[in-house]
This record gives C-alpha cells, sequence and structure tokens, in this order.
C-alpha cells in the first residue's frame, strides 16, 4: 500500500480531484497499516495516551474512508448528457447522496469515537491486540461499534458502485480492476458485520481468549487480503499507461546523446539548454510522453536546419556508406545517421547557411512511429565514429 501511496504521488500533486481522492485513501490505509506494525507502536506507547495507536489508525482509515468515497462522488456523481431533469441513474443518486452525508457523517464518528475512547473504554494497561483483549467490555464495544458502523456503510456503498461499474465497463483491463476492488469490499463487509457481531456476541457470553485471539488473527488476514486486492485493482486499469510511461522513459535515455548533440548545435531550439543525462531523464515539470513528443521535434527541426549547412552530395556519400557497412535491414535509419554526423560536423566546422540540401527521413504516421524510426537512428549514430565521418565528408570534397 505504500509503494502504491508513493507510485501515485505525482497524481496527488498535479492531478484531479478524483486522482487526489484516490491517492488520500492509499496514504491513509497505509498510514493504518504502519500503525499496526511492532516498531510504531512501541513509539507510541512512550506517549503519556495509553493505546493512542489505536485511535490514531482509527482516525487515519476514516480519513481514507472519506477520501475513498469522494472519489466515488467524483467519478460517478454525474451521467453522461447530465443536465439535472428526467431520470437520474441509481449509481449516480447514491453518489449524490453520498456526497451529502459523507463528510457529516466521518466528523460525527470521528468525535463520538474520541470521546468514547477517553471516557468509556478500558485503557488501564497497552493493548497488543485490542479486539482480543477488550472482547466483552461494553466501553470498547460502543467505540468500535461506531467506527465499524462508518466503515460498513462506506464499504457498503463502494461495493455497490464497483460491482454496477464492472458491469459497465468496456475495456478488459478496466472490468478486472474494478471486479477486484469489488470483491475487496464484499470481503470487507464481510470482514466489518462479522467483527461487529463477534464484539456484541461477546458482551453477552465473553469468549475465552484464545478463541477471541483466533478470531482477531483470522479476521485481520482478510483485512490484509482487501487491502491486497483493492491496491492491486485500482492498480490494474493503470498498468497499460504505466507500462506506456516507462517505455517512454527508456526511449528518452536512448535518445538523449542524439538529442543532445543537436541542440548543443542549435541551442535556441530547446525552451532550455540541454543538461546532464541524469537531470533530464529525472525532470517532473512535465509529463515523460509530452517531454519525448518535444524531443522528437526538437530533432526534426535540427535536422531540417542542417540541411542549410551541408552540400547536396552528401546525402547520396551517406547512403553509400551506409549500403557499405550497416547490419542488414538498418541501411537507411545508417544512412541517416551518417549524414547528421556529418553535417554536425560541418555545422561545428563552421559551414555557412544555404540553401537546404537534399534530405529524405521515414516519416511516422504518429508519435510512436517516429520515436521507433529514431531510436534505430540513434543505434546507428552511436556506431558511426569519428574516422567514417571524415570518410563520408571526403568523399564529398569537404575537408575535415
Amino acid at each position: 500500500m505504500t509503494a502504491v501511496a508513493l507510485w501515485r504521488l505525482p497524481s496527488a500533486l498535479w492531478g484531479d480531484a478524483q486522482r487526489r481522492a484516490l491517492w488520500g485513501c492509499y496514504a491513509g490505509f497505509a498510514a493504518a497499516l504502519w500503525l499496526k506494525t511492532r516498531a510504531v507502536r512501541l513509539g507510541l506507547d512512550r506517549s503519556p495516551v495509553t493505546d493512542l495507536d489505536i485511535l490514531l489508525k482509527h482516525y487515519v482509515s476514516t480519513a481514507a474512508i472519506l477520501a475513498i468515497l469522494s472519489y466515488i462522488v467524483a467519478m460517478y456523481g454525474t451521467s453522461p448528457g447530465d443536465d439535472g431533469d428526467g431520470a437520474v441513474p441509481r449509481h449516480v443518486a447514491v453518489s449524490r447522496w453520498v456526497a451529502r452525508v459523507a463528510t457529516k457523517a466521518a466528523l460525527g464518528a470521528l468525535a463520538l469515537m474520541t470521546v468514547l475512547f477517553f471516557t468509556v473504554v478500558d485503557r488501564s494497561r497497552p493493548s497488543n491486540h485490542f479486539l482480543a483483549e477488550h472482547a466483552g467490555q461494553p466501553g470498547a464495544t460502543a467505540y468500535m461499534t461506531v467506527f465499524y458502523a462508518f466503515l460498513t456503510a462506506a464499504t457498503v456503498v463502494c461495493a455497490y458502485q464497483w460491482t454496477s461499474q464492472t458491469l459497465r465497463a468496456e475495456r478488459p483491463l478496466l472490468r478486472i480492476g474494478l471486479g477486484m476492488m469489488a470483491v475487496a469490499m464484499f470481503l470487507g463487509v464481510a470482514y466489518v458485520t462479522s467483527r461487529v457481531a463477534f464484539i456484541w456476541v461477546s458482551v453477552a457470553e465473553p469468549p475465552a481468549r484464545a478463541v477471541a485471539d483466533r478470531f482477531e488473527a483470522v479476521t485481520e488476514a482478510v483485512q490484509l487480503l482487501v487491502f491486497v486486492l483493492f491496491a492491486l485493482g485500482a492498480s490494474v486499469p493503470s498498468a497499460a499507461a504505466a507500462v506506456r510511461r516507462w517505455r517512454h522513459w527508456r526511449a528518452l535515455a536512448a535518445l538523449y546523446p542524439l538529442w543532445r548533440d543537436l541542440m548543443e548545435a542549435f541551442p535556441a531550439i530547446p525552451f532550455d539548454p540541454p543538461a546532464g543525462r541524469l537531470r533530464e531523464l529525472t525532470r517532473t515539470d512535465m509529463p515523460v510522453g509530452v517531454r519525448l513528443d518535444r524531443w522528437v521535434h526538437d530533432i526534426g527541426d535540427a535536422v531540417d536546419k542542417l540541411r542549410h549547412h551541408v552540400p547536396d552530395e552528401l546525402l547520396p556519400a551517406a547512403r553509400a556508406a551506409a549500403e557499405a557497412g550497416a547490419p542488414a535491414g538498418e541501411e537507411r535509419p545508417t544512412a541517416e545517421a551518417y549524414w547528421i554526423r556529418s553535417a554536425l560536423r560541418l555545422k561545428s566546422d563552421g559551414a555557412p547557411p544555404g540553401p537546404a540540401a537534399a534530405f529524405a527521413t521515414t516519416p511516422g504516421a504518429d508519435m510512436e512511429e517516429e520515436v521507433s524510426w529514431l531510436l534505430r537512428v540513434q543505434a546507428a549514430y552511436a556506431r558511426v565514429t569519428a574516422e567514417r565521418t571524415t570518410a563520408v565528408l571526403r568523399t564529398v570534397g569537404q575537408s575535415a
């Protein structure tokens, strides 16, 4: 859960209300899970408030639940063409009802839990297993009932909405993700209702400690399964986007030498002068896909400007050099790489601008094809040595 929260942190900083709400849910549940760890609990045991970790865990869990309800409202609170007239789809009506009551219910639950925690819950000694150790105690039962009432209502709403959306989803990954989240919520409902039943039955008939410990262990395992299914389900629909971002980042890393050399030759083209590889690859001022698209256009603009510094004879000379030494099937990108290397040499040697020379490339139908082509050009560009560049320039009568 912590890993997913960190992965989605950019969406909290630059995303819309839906993404911020979803991140808030991840962050809240991650904090709740950390509060269950022994190290955090031991640290909080030093505070003057006994069982402070329990109260904080329920605070952040309530905040996480409110965040996921906000996500539900943002996602499903409107319908296409909804103008406020006519029949409103049931899932939209549910979302609007949630929007009206969720925040008030959460604040009311937090206030009542706080009062009960400090007044009626037996905190005479720290608890390692709160539910098992307080089974049968009316004060703890009242406290937990308030928390579980809010949690039950939220999980039922989420289960309904995600089941409904699973049936409507058209994309397979989205359907899988929503289905996993719906299953997680149904398990959550079972988890909460079983705990509510246990604590109230325990008031009438206190269980043996071994039974209480066993029950808490089983329900804790169910809770962890809920978290896993929820985190995976919410991540599945964005898996394709994550893979795409990774491919774009790898393309940036591969194209960096070609882009840098061209931008150093024409520093007026990029918005900022090219920085080192690490700095360029870790920029966060724009999405990686947008940056890759900009690099593709920058490279194209620079190549177009290079045409004014070379003779027409350079293109056939580059093609001849590529035919003589390129791997099979890589003659065209190798010819373009020879041409760029040679043109950059002429530009750096002070070749004056003139009419645009002949040049041919392989235009792509979209950015993906353009990137694929430039990656082949970059691979060939890395193989073109200074000696080979000099040889090409000599064939067209240019000194090097």
